[in-house]
C-alpha cells in the first residue's frame, strides 16, 4: 500500500472564506493576524501560509522554529508570542520577528543585540490579566516601565494579553480581564509610549468582545480560520453571522477487504470479537498517525459515502472498521477519517467528544509527516 495515498487535503477556498467572514465581522480599522503555531493547528504551516499571505496583515508563530518556516515563506510581520531561549534571541531579531516580553531580563539583552546589530528589535509587552502564565503583573508593571526607560535599542510597538474564559452567558471575568489589560495600557501611555498596538482576542474573543469594545487594533484569528468554533456554544449563537467552512480533510485509502467467520477476533487484546459473519476493511493508518487510540471501538469513517464503524484497537499504523452495508467496496478505495464525503461528514466536534478532548487538539495531533495537499 502506498502511504502517499493517507494524506491530508486543505480547502482553499474553505479558508479564505472563513477569512473574509471574520474581516465582514469586525471594524474595517481591525487587522488581522493569522494564528499558524503548531503546523497551522495542525493544517500546514508550509501549505497554509501562502494562501492567507495576502489576506492578513500579520502571521502568529509560538517559537523560533515555526519563525525561520515562515520566513522561507514570507517577510510579513510576525509575531513570535512564545518562548525565545536567550540562544535563540540574535536570529529571531534577524528574522525580523516581533517578540513577546514579558520580563525585565530579556529587555537587557535585547538592548544589547540591538545595539551590537545596529537595529531596533520590535516588542509586545506581554500583560498578564488574570491569566497565570507568561506576562508582567500590573502591580509590577510601573517599576518595569522604570527599569527600561534608558533601553534605547528597542522598538515597543504593542502590548496584548489573552482572554482565559470568553464565556456567551457570563462576561464577569473577562470584563475583569478587560479592565486590569486597559489599565495597563493606560499606564503604558503615561509613560510616554503613545500609538501601542493592542490585542487581546483570539477567534473567541474576536464573536464575543470586539463587536463591543471595537478597540483592539488587531484580533488574533486561529480556530475560526480552519472553520471550527471555539465552543458549541458559539456556534448556536453566531452561526447564522458567520458561517464557517472546516479546511480539513483526512483521507486514506483501503489496504484489504475481506469477510472474517463469527468468533473471530480482530486486533490486539481481544477487543473486539465478531458475533456474526463480518465483512471487514483494513485502514493504513493509526495512532501513530494521529488517529487517537481512544477511537477504538469508539468511532466511525467513511466509506463510499457511508458511517463506518472501527472495529477493535486503533493500532500504531492500522485499524479495521466494519463495511459489511458497504456495497461493491474493494482494496484501494478512498475512505475519510475526518471530513465529508457524499452527504455524510465525520467532524472535529465529533471526534473530540468521542475523546473527551476539544476540536483543537483533534487537528494539531494529525502527524506532520502525512502529507498536506492544498485543494
Amino acid at each position: 500500500m502506498n502511504k502517499d495515498l493517507s494524506r491530508i487535503e486543505i480547502s482553499r477556498k474553505n479558508i479564505l472564506s472563513n477569512v473574509e467572514s471574520f474581516k465582514n465581522y469586525l471594524n474595517s480599522e481591525t487587522k488581522m493576524v493569522a494564528v499558524v503555531k503548531a503546523n497551522a493547528y495542525g493544517h500546514g504551516l508550509a501549505e497554509v501560509a501562502p494562501v492567507i499571505e495576502n489576506y492578513v496583515e500579520y502571521f502568529q508563530v509560538d517559537d523560533l522554529l515555526e519563525l525561520r518556516e515562515i520566513r522561507k515563506i514570507s517577510n510579513k510581520k510576525t509575531l513570535v508570542l512564545g518562548y525565545v531561549s536567550e540562544k535563540e534571541l540574535e536570529e529571531a531579531v534577524v528574522l525580523n520577528g516581533i517578540l513577546a516580553i514579558y520580563d525585565i531580563e530579556r529587555m537587557g539583552i535585547l538592548n544589547k543585540i540591538g545595539k551590537r546589530l545596529g537595529v531596533k528589535p520590535k516588542i509586545h509587552i506581554k500583560i498578564d490579566a488574570l491569566l497565570g502564565r507568561q506576562g508582567i503583573l500590573t502591580k509590577d508593571l510601573p517599576k518595569f516601565l522604570k527599569d527600561i526607560k534608558d533601553y534605547k535599542n528597542i522598538s515597543i510597538e504593542g502590548i496584548y494579553s489573552h482572554l482565559s474564559s470568553v464565556d456567551i452567558n457570563d462576561h464577569s471575568h473577562t470584563n475583569k480581564q478587560m479592565g486590569i489589560f486597559e489599565k495597563s495600557y493606560h499606564m503604558m501611555k503615561q509613560a510616554g509610549y503613545k500609538n501601542l498596538i493592542t490585542h487581546i482576542s483570539a477567534t473567541a474573543g474576536v464573536l464575543e468582545n470586539e463587536r463591543g469594545f471595537g478597540d483592539s487594533r488587531l484580533v488574533r484569528l486561529g480556530i475560526g480560520m480552519y472553520g471550527m468554533w471555539p465552543e458549541k456554544s458559539f456556534q448556536k449563537k453566531y452561526g447564522k453571522k458567520i458561517n464557517l467552512k472546516p479546511a480539513m480533510r483526512w483521507v486514506s485509502h483501503i489496504a484489504q477487504v475481506k469477510t472474517l467467520p463469527a468468533n473471530h477476533p480482530i486486533g490486539y487484546n481481544l477487543a473486539f470479537v465478531t458475533k456474526k459473519i463480518t465483512k471487514i476493511a483494513v485502514i493504513p493508518q493509526g495512532y501513530g498517525d494521529g488517529y487517537d487510540r481512544g477511537f477504538s471501538n469508539n468511532c466511525y469513517i467513511l466509506v463510499r459515502g457511508k458511517r463506518c464503524r472501527v472495529l477493535g484497537r486503533v493500532a500504531m499504523n492500522m485499524f479495521v472498521v466494519d463495511v459489511s452495508n458497504v456495497f461493491g467496496v474493494k482494496a484501494e478505495d478512498e475512505v475519510v477519517l475526518l471530513g465529508s464525503q457524499g452527504k455524510e461528514e465525520i467532524s472535529a466536534e465529533e471526534l473530540a467528544k468521542r475523546l473527551g478532548t476539544i476540536n483543537y487538539e483533534i487537528t494539531i495531533r494529525v502527524s506532520p509527516l502525512l502529507p498536506r495537499k492544498i485543494v
